[in-house]
């Protein structure tokens, strides 16, 4: 047999150099991306926090880096806030625009027994909003099937309601009169509670004329004597 003879390979340096440059030159690129400052700031889906107040609650008022506030971090600093159920952070342009988007905690209603304010996620709070105002107790037995029904009610026809009124009567003990801030009176039930969100299209279907709505049974409008 022939000895084997041991080859030894020859660094090339040339191909040294060049892995060398090109990994400084993708380091040097991540780090200044990562630690280039905050450009533009877009917020979507606030109706009850202004942009700044959330871009405060963020915490990136002055436009910091980019690596010292991840979007998880965003996220859960966002979270923290009693008015944002989600909030969804992400970046784009090597991370210099940020958009945020967010799911409010909405109010939907100003309880009068309570003086509280009650929230999407049933918390209470003592600042008032533009909201209906519940004017009398809800029994416990009522209150969260009542609390279910505002939840699915659209905010557009939320808003137009001025004071409800638990009004239970004989037939039926989840009964409620709602007066609108246009004039109208509303009266429903829980299990017909939805049928509101068809108010803008009803009224206008009875020329706008004022009188009472009746959801709760059958679907009939009442007009006022003139």
């Amino acid at each position: 047999m022939g000895k084997s003879k041991n080859r030894k390979r020859k660094l090339n340096k040339k191909r040294l150099f060049i892995v060398l440059i090109l990994f400084f030159l993708l380091s040097f690129i991540i780090v200044k991306v990562f630690n280039s400052n905050i450009k533009n700031i877009y917020i979507k889906g606030n109706e009850l926090l202004t942009d700044q107040e959330i871009i405060d609650i963020a915490g990136i008022e002055d436009y910091p880096t980019s690596i010292n506030n991840l979007s998880v971090t965003l996220e859960s600093r966002l979270e923290k806030n009693q008015y944002i159920l989600e909030a969804d952070v992400t970046k784009s342009n090597l991370t210099s625009k940020i958009t945020i988007e967010v799911k409010e905690n909405y109010p939907l209603f100003y309880y009068q027994t309570e003086n509280k304010t009650i929230l999407y996620n049933k918390d209470k709070v003592t600042e008032k909003f533009t909201t209906p105002t519940v004017i009398n107790q809800i029994p416990n037995t009522v209150y969260d099937k009542f609390l279910k029904a505002m939840k699915k009610v659209k905010k557009n026809i939320l808003y137009r309601m001025s004071e409800i009124e638990y009004s239970p009567n004989e037939v039926d003990e989840e009964r409620f009169f709602i007066l609108m801030n246009d004039g109208n009176y509303v009266y429903l039930t829980l299990d017909k509670f939805l049928a509101i969100n068809k108010y803008i299209d009803m009224v206008k279907s009875f020329d706008n004329k004022k009188g009472i709505l009746y959801l709760d049974s059958g679907e009939y409008f009442d007009i006022f004597d003139e």
